[in-house]
């Protein structure tokens, strides 16, 4: 198969109480890997796209053939999101370094006021979705949503931090109280990796 799942980079439980070890436990090894059989299901109808990367697919869907352009982009996606999701979560909590702090006080005006902005996009998402923090073709930092599985790096986004707001991803601690969630989720924010994203090319 041309994709693999990733290992988690940490236990089940170790975002508790933020996020339940059941939640993890089912959202990677039941959604996550769904979401990877459907992709290497769909990309054994074309071994030709087997040697390309995840990115590389998502960044030119209207290259994919269009018997399988579809689940490249729900499943792709979602393959994709998840993988990068993971890698946002630490159990080790740190404040914003120097970098990803300064780009985002210039661009939103503090930390705070870029996380109200972050969480009521989040909340207001309708529907099942994402919620990202961008860099944009200009080098900009934004905050956009997408819907379903659908990535930004489709619209030539670079994603330095994303939030799921499927209800898969809470409603076993959360119920419908998804703004409990985005509130919570804020306590297991990898900022190293989302300034590791920001500096990179």
């Amino acid at each position: 198969m041309p994709f693999t799942l990733p290992k988690l980079p940490y236990e089940f439980n170790a975002l508790e109480p933020h996020i339940d070890a059941k939640t993890m436990e089912i959202h990677y090894t039941k959604h996550h890997q769904a979401y990877l059989d459907k992709l290497n299901a769909a990309i054994e109808k074309h071994p030709e796209l087997s040697e390309k990367s995840i990115e590389d697919l998502l960044q030119d869907l209207n290259a994919i053939p269009e018997d399988i352009r579809m689940a490249v982009q729900n499943n792709g996606g979602g393959f994709y999101n998840h993988t990068l999701f993971w890698e946002n979560m630490t159990p080790e909590y740190k404040e914003p370094t120097e970098k990803i702090a300064e780009a985002i006080h210039v661009t939103f005006g503090s930390i705070d006021d870029f996380k109200t902005q972050f969480s009521d996009a989040a909340a207001t998402r309708f529907g099942s979705g994402w919620v990202w923090l961008v860099k944009d073709v200009d080098n900009n930092l934004c905050i956009v949503s997408t819907a379903n599985q659908d990535s930004p790096i489709s619209d030539c986004k670079k994603i330095l931090l994303g939030l799921d707001v499927w209800e898969h991803a809470y409603y076993l601690n959360y119920q419908n109280r998804r703004p409990d969630y985005i509130a919570a989720w804020w306590n297991v924010v990898n900022w190293a990796e989302v300034e590791k994203r920001y500096l990179a090319n």
